[in-house]
């Protein structure tokens, strides 16, 4: 009987997972079903693009996985039930009722959408481009106004200055404002900084530091200084949440609903469900938490799905180290940054800006775009038989794997 594998969500981490698992597995001994709502691959590091206008390339996974024994389902997942081994899955358009799939490991990467952060008035009148449809309705929204409007951008990370640098660039006629909690750019180094305010200037962007958010109208943003900000429209930045399934099942989460894992991606409360990317509570280098991103979710997903074909196939469990080089910053579609980083995430004084930047940021975008395509890099692989039970060899590498200091 072929041993099940269920990948749920085909965002980066997701869809790289199943085609890795495709290509370290035989397909006799394995069936690989990659499950999501939607029938293309979404680069969500460019919905800021999308949000300003620009057309990006169509990716359907069914054309990404033809004829590498990975098997897309496009369906809405409305629940896993752990403890029986299935996944509940709606058809993506709502018109069919639900079916259940039995899974033998699950792979469980639903990712994270926006975080409105309880926010009064932020759900309702504030835009989100964590997803294509938050993108689109964002485009469209800016696109009917006119000279002069106010665009006000909440949120002073990473995803919010890449959006408000965005807009402003490709709609100067607009009054376009930034608001952040702490200051611009206070992760970075000291020239990442300088940088950032420079080209921000240049845009013309209003910054508002050490400003919180306290309400959000149809026509303006409330913040805590009693101050009224006037938004024709008003885009959300502020952080994600991770999708609510994992928090209506028996595993382990942590109070943010993250799933948490061992050094193998593994569930410490279900051995035969991995988590990935957003979805997980995983460990980096000086045991910090990994941050939400595509730098860090993509290597989660190599160990996952390299994990699951050693235990499978009674081979020596890997141990592939996720570190962090760089935070690539696109500041409208001509600057960039690129703050380099400690292993742990923490800045230092070296930076790339300007249009080498900018076209640094382009190169990663497209390379992660490829992966999808290519989740063994290129590099060459062999299948290998499922075996039953594991030798006592990797069942001893299991257990010093597991030995590593689990995600808490």
């Amino acid at each position: 009987m072929q041993h099940r594998i269920i990948v749920l969500g085909a965002g980066y981490t997701g869809a790289t997972a199943a085609g890795r698992l495709a290509r370290r597995l035989r397909r006799e001994d394995v069936t690989v079903t990659l499950v999501n709502a939607e029938p293309d691959f979404v680069e969500r590091v460019r919905m800021h693009q999308v949000a300003t206008g620009r057309t990006l390339r169509t990716r359907p996974l069914t054309a990404l996985f033809d004829g590498t024994g990975v098997h897309v389902r496009q369906a809405r997942v409305t629940g896993v039930d752990v403890d029986r081994g299935t996944v509940i899955v709606q058809d993506a358009h709502g018109t069919d009722g639900t079916e259940e799939l039995p899974y033998d490991t699950l792979v469980y990467a639903l990712g994270s959408g926006w975080d409105d952060q309880g926010v009064p008035g932020a759900a309702a009148h504030a835009h989100e481009i964590a997803s294509r449809a938050g993108a689109l309705r964002l485009r469209d929204r800016l696109a009917g106004l006119s000279a002069g409007q106010p665009v006000v951008v909440v949120g002073g990370g990473l995803t919010g200055v890449e959006a408000v640098t965005e807009i402003a660039e490709a709609r100067p006629d607009l009054a376009v404002a930034l608001v952040a909690r702490g200051g611009l750019g206070d992760r970075l180094s000291d020239r990442g900084r300088r940088h950032l305010r420079k080209v921000v200037d240049g845009l013309g962007v209003t910054v508002h530091e050490h400003t919180a958010v306290t309400g959000v109208a149809a026509d303006r943003v409330h913040t805590a200084g009693g101050a009224d900000l006037p938004s024709a429209a008003t885009v959300w930045t502020t952080g994600f949440a991770v999708h609510p399934i994992a928090r209506a099942t028996a595993l382990e989460v942590t109070g943010t609903g993250q799933i948490v894992v061992d050094a193998t991606m593994r569930s410490v409360s279900h051995p035969d469900v991995y988590a990935v990317g957003d979805a997980a509570l995983a460990m980096g280098p000086g045991d910090k938490p990994l941050r939400m991103s595509c730098a860090s979710g993509t290597p989660t997903a190599w160990q996952a799905a390299d994990a699951i074909a050693a235990r499978l196939t009674g081979r020596r469990l890997p141990h592939i180290p996720v570190r962090y080089f760089n935070q690539c910053v696109s500041l409208g579609r001509r600057e960039g940054l690129i703050q380099y980083v400690t292993a742990d995430d923490r800045a230092v004084n070296a930076v790339l800006t300007g249009r080498t930047a900018a076209l640094y940021k382009e190169l990663v975008c497209k390379a992660a775009a490829w992966g999808i395509a290519h989740p063994t890099l290129g590099l060459p692989t062999r299948r290998h038989r499922v075996v039953h039970p594991a030798p006592a060899a990797a069942e001893a590498a299991d257990v010093r794997a597991s030995a590593r200091p689990a995600a808490r």
